[in-house]
């Protein structure tokens, strides 16, 4: 990534690009880049901050000409260097603050026609684009990628050497465990990288196999200074869930898709799912066990947070949240009730302009066209709002629908979150507990069994199945309540989606019990 950067700001310069603009958080970083491009092409490198004004980084002094001022004031740096007769870069730090100015703007639009017959660039080193609409056909912008594999590997190296030499700690990880290291800090800059290995290495001045979640945790802020997405924790294993086991044999037979090895083999990286059914069946709780089970971060989208600020900020906060999710893949992204949040873009052109229509349009789009493994897990509890774009195949694997839990698989969620709350499943008749919840779901047997839990604990006695079918009882269901949504859910579902389990399949839409 590094080498091709290079390769394009050498090319650039070289064909006598005036104004070039480097998106990056990373500003040492950049300026060491643009130095090996400055002494390639034998020019002197200056660098300007509002604080430090305008120095001499690299490259030797011309003869008979002047020292560069300190000079601080933005408008009085530009005419210091269009008057200035060294061949050199000048990078500017932060400089979008001060491209407001009507007359800041004039002179660098000038600028960038005057120094097209010098060996003069200027390049602005920022980590947001914002250019005035009189600069947009004058600068060129080149991302800085982060950090590839191969540059973390030399991080830890160098770390490695450091260490040696002062022996003040101490790193002992295996080929296999410094790999694994350097796949986790993936996604990161190279300070951040730096400080997770350092917060790791500060506990006992050892950096071994046991310090991964110091760059769990250096993702967790990344993702939470950004505002835009939701880091989730993931402990829950997949034999929590119960039933589904069609879609676990679907999820396991991609477990090993993001290796080398499939890579080598030519399959290419699993692009989603769409979880679509019942309020209440497991599907959020689905999107928690994936990424438990294949050891990937869970971001959770939350499209509140896109649809905020000012007119243009939530396209922008989108190409932000895609970019990010992008710089810390392989993970899953879990949109939960995607339906809600992609609803209303058939009216966006009269309420909000086109607002939602170009934010989903975006969010679509990349889906499509995605190159990083990022395994979508969208969820939605019904049909309505959802663009047909994202119902075709290519933009996500499948769809799959989560009915109501049939029999067998209720006896399977009466013994898991039994299992959950401390109690013996065995010592529970699981055939009445079963026949007293046709039409729940997992989360109305989970709320039942912890409202049984409440009546036993003010009796002051153990737990009993005659409590549980109680409070069974004592609920109306939401298949009673929402009957004809839910009925007219499931005729849509027939023969447009996958089945989750194999009682579903069998007796596939069906309202009676197998």
């Amino acid at each position: 990534m590094s080498q091709r950067f290079l390769e394009e700001i050498d090319e650039l310069i070289r064909a006598r690009y005036t104004l070039l603009w480097v998106v990056t958080w990373e500003e040492e970083r950049a300026r060491k880049l643009l130095a090996q491009v400055a002494n390639k092409q034998q020019k002197a490198l200056f660098e300007w901050s509002i604080t430090d004004g305008l120095r001499r980084v690299t490259g030797p002094q011309e003869s008979g000409s002047a020292p560069a001022k300190r000079e601080r004031d933005a408008l009085a740096l530009l005419n210091e260097i269009l008057q200035a007769d060294t061949a050199a870069l000048y990078v500017l730090k932060d400089f979008h603050n001060y491209l407001g100015a009507p007359e800041i703007v004039r002179q660098v639009r000038d600028l960038g026609f005057a120094l097209r017959n010098t060996r003069k660039t200027i390049i602005i080193v920022s980590p947001k684009v914002q250019i005035p609409l009189e600069l947009e056909k004058s600068i060129t912008i080149v991302d800085l990628p982060l950090p590839t594999y191969e540059e973390l590997a030399n991080l830890l190296k160098e770390m490695a050497t450091s260490s040696s030499g002062t022996r003040r700690f101490r790193i002992s990880l295996t080929p296999q465990e410094a790999d694994a290291f350097t796949k986790a800090a993936l996604g990161l800059t190279l300070g951040e990288a730096e400080n997770a290995f350092a917060k790791a290495i500060v506990r006992d001045n050892v950096l071994d196999g046991n310090d991964l979640q110091a760059l769990t945790d250096e993702k967790k802020q990344v993702v939470r200074k950004s505002g835009l997405l939701e880091y989730c924790d993931v402990t829950e294993p997949m034999h929590h869930i119960g039933g589904m086991d069609l879609l676990k044999d679907w999820l396991a037979k991609r477990l090993r898709a993001f290796s080398p090895e499939a890579q080598a083999y030519g399959l290419p990286a699993p692009r989603g799912v769409l979880l679509l059914g019942v309020q209440g069946c497991g599907k959020s709780l689905m999107a928690k066990c994936v990424a438990a089970a294949w050891r990937l971060p869970l971001l959770r989208m939350d499209m509140s947070r896109i649809f905020q600020g000012y007119i243009g900020s939530s396209e922008d906060n989108m190409r932000r949240a895609l970019q990010m999710i992008e710089s810390l893949a392989p993970v899953v992204l879990w949109v939960d009730e995607i339906e809600k949040a992609l609803s209303g873009t058939e009216a966006s052109g009269a309420v909000d302009a086109g607002t939602t229509a170009r934010v989903v349009a975006q969010f679509l789009t990349w889906t499509q066209e995605k190159k990083s493994p990022a395994f979508i897990i969208a969820t939605a509890n019904g049909i309505h709002g959802l663009p047909p774009e994202l119902l075709r195949k290519g933009r996500l694997d499948e769809i799959f629908f989560v009915d109501l839990p049939r029999g067998r698989e209720r006896a399977d969620i009466f013994q898991i979150h039994l299992r959950k709350l401390g109690r013996d499943p065995s010592k529970f008749d699981l055939r009445e507990l079963v026949q007293g919840s046709k039409g729940f779901s997992g989360a109305e047997i989970e709320q039942a069994i912890i409202s049984a839990l409440h009546d036993s604990f003010f009796e002051n006695r153990e737990l009993e199945t005659r409590d549980v079918i109680k409070n069974l009882a004592e609920t109306v269901p939401l298949s009673r309540t929402m009957r004809e949504p839910i009925d007219e859910l499931r005729a849509w579902a027939r023969n447009r989606t996958r089945p989750v389990s194999s009682l579903q399949a069998v007796n596939q839409m069906a309202e009676t019990e197998p």
